[in-house]
């Protein structure tokens, strides 16, 4: 199994920002903000040849923060030649620590470690703090910490317990900086990364979605030739997306296999042979794969049990539907940032998993497709801009994210037909009265958990002992963290009589309101 790299073989005279990965929590929020500043990046391992960056036209390179010290032994170190390079260098954190040690510069153990907000004091005039106020507040992570300084790095910024807040080697373009101007709490942060970007980069920026898709699609017809893909549809944005943007790409060549698997939302089948038969005219071939899917489940209990029989399960039904495709090639998946930061270390570098996902931890090693993710390293709002741009239906743009295990990870324990049931008209409810209450678009996402407990009950003056529905609203920007929606009191009221009265089995509804982290959105 190889995962193609057409998504990103943008041509290579882009203007482009390079992002090191060096395993930190933040390196995803970094990408967010240079994008946003209409810059195209990519995040890279911190092992990439110095080689390959020359080939590309990199105007700049970001070092991100990670969880290692650099006196540790095999900790992470710079790409061997990396200040071979006439880019401007910012380093964050551990990369600012990594770049001053290759200046020379010392690097200690703080002896009080510094984390959470901090005011740092600008002690000279540098580009990097261009306009900004001379006192600033930051968010601060770290126990090591730039010492003395060599020959040519200049002291930029100081806190009350780190000397050397950021510092800067002109003549190199090196800047580093101790604390993250990359999260929400630096408040002055983004302006800082701009700076970077114009003031020192001299980037041009006006980078737009509808630059990703041009130089997705040129990048794709260049890969795939005249060879077949076949796409995994879901319904869902994600995948949408990706189904109408290979379209664009090589038309006809693309044949998408929609598979119900039975573990779907109400409506899902209706709605996808709808929109891509009648208004994309993209051809499409339905699996019903119901009593495959949900017999395979049968007594499994553990969540990533079935993630994994689910993500294998339906690439060995696309084995099956593929046999439809004569001469196919390329499998076309809705991967995104967020599912790959999460399943595995994004390149193969210091990150840590969370939990797979069914397109990144579930392939079987002989697959025997390339693979062509073209959203791999977007995010969702990202995804919601391009599915605008290529013309989608607001009902597949904003519809919630929706698990590519379905509703097997949305009930706790077992999954049965009954089970299935019960969840799919609970979660028909939810969806039903977020829209008709104007709620739906302003969260992230909003939907029903089946519990794996019974409850004692009293409904029309009988004893009942049923299930326990779930309620989890949440609002995010990407997926990454998010926080539990308040709703409304006359709301909350109305959706828990409607389930209890509508869904059949269901006694009890309960509010989930926890936070991620240290929750995740879903359930398992």
């Amino acid at each position: 199994m190889a995962a193609s790299d057409v998504v990103n073989a943008v041509a290579p005279d882009t203007e482009t920002v390079l992002i090191l990965d060096y395993g930190g929590q933040y390196t995803q929020l970094i990408a967010r903000a240079v994008r946003e500043a209409e810059v195209y990046c990519e995040i890279h391992p911190c092992n990439v040849s110095v080689d390959a960056i020359r080939e590309r036209n990199v105007r700049g390179i970001i070092l991100s923060g990670g969880p290692n010290s650099v006196s540790e032994s095999g900790a992470p170190d710079l790409p061997e030649d990396l200040l071979s390079l006439e880019a401007p260098i910012l380093g964050i954190c551990y990369g600012m620590q990594l770049v001053s040690r290759a200046h020379g510069c010392e690097v200690v153990a703080s002896t009080s470690r510094e984390y959470g907000r901090a005011t740092i004091r600008v002690t000279r005039e540098d580009p990097l703090f261009a306009g900004l106020p001379e006192e600033l507040e930051v968010w601060m992570s770290h126990g090591d910490s730039v010492g003395s300084l060599a020959s040519g790095v200049v002291n930029v910024a100081e806190s009350a317990d780190c000397a050397n807040a950021a510092v800067a080697h002109p003549a190199s373009g090196f800047r580093g900086v101790q604390f993250h101007p990359e999260v929400v709490h630096t408040p002055h942060g983004k302006e800082m990364l701009r700076n970077f970007l114009f003031g020192i980069c001299e980037c041009s920026g006006g980078w737009k979605m509808a630059s990703f898709v041009d130089q997705s699609i040129a990048a794709m017809r260049a890969e795939i030739g005249d060879e077949r893909v076949i796409c995994g549809l879901s319904g869902g944005i994600d995948s949408s997306v990706v189904a109408v943007l290979l379209h664009e790409a090589i038309g006809d060549q693309l044949t998408c296999i929609f598979v119900d698997n039975g573990l779907l939302r109400k409506g899902e089948r209706d709605l996808v042979e709808r929109v891509f038969r009648e208004h994309f005219h993209i051809r499409l071939v339905v699996v019903d794969a119901v009593d495959r899917f949900v017999g395979k489940l049968t007594g499994v209990t553990d969540p990533e049990k079935k993630r994994k029989i689910i993500g294998h399960e339906f690439i060995e039904v696309f084995r099956d539907a593929a046999k439809s495709v004569e001469g196919a090639r390329f499998l076309a998946q809705g991967t995104l940032y967020p599912d790959v930061i999460e399943s595995v270390s994004v390149f193969g570098g210091p990150s840590a998993m969370i939990k797979s996902h069914h397109n990144v931890g579930g392939l079987p090693e002989d697959l025997e497709f390339d693979l062509v993710e073209p959203l791999r390293f977007l995010f969702k709002d990202e995804v919601r801009k391009l599915s605008k741009q290529l013309g989608l239906p607001d009902e597949i743009t904003w519809r919630h994210p929706f698990p590519g295990p379905g509703l097997a990870v949305r009930i706790v324990g077992e999954i049965t037909d009954e089970r299935l049931r019960i969840l799919r008209d609970a979660d028909a409810v939810v969806e039903e009265e977020l829209r008709s209450s104007g709620l739906y678009r302003e969260m992230w996402q909003g939907f029903a958990v089946l519990l794996p407990i019974q409850s004692v009950g009293v409904m029309g003056d009988a004893r009942t002992y049923e299930n326990a529905i779930a309620l989890r609203m949440v609002t995010s920007r990407d997926g990454m963290t998010a926080d539990w929606v308040y709703l409304p009191e006359d709301f909350t009221r109305r959706l828990s009589n409607r389930i209890i009265n509508e869904v059949r089995g269901v006694n009890r509804v309960v509010l989930d309101v926890s936070s991620k982290p240290p929750a995740t959105i879903e359930w398992e």
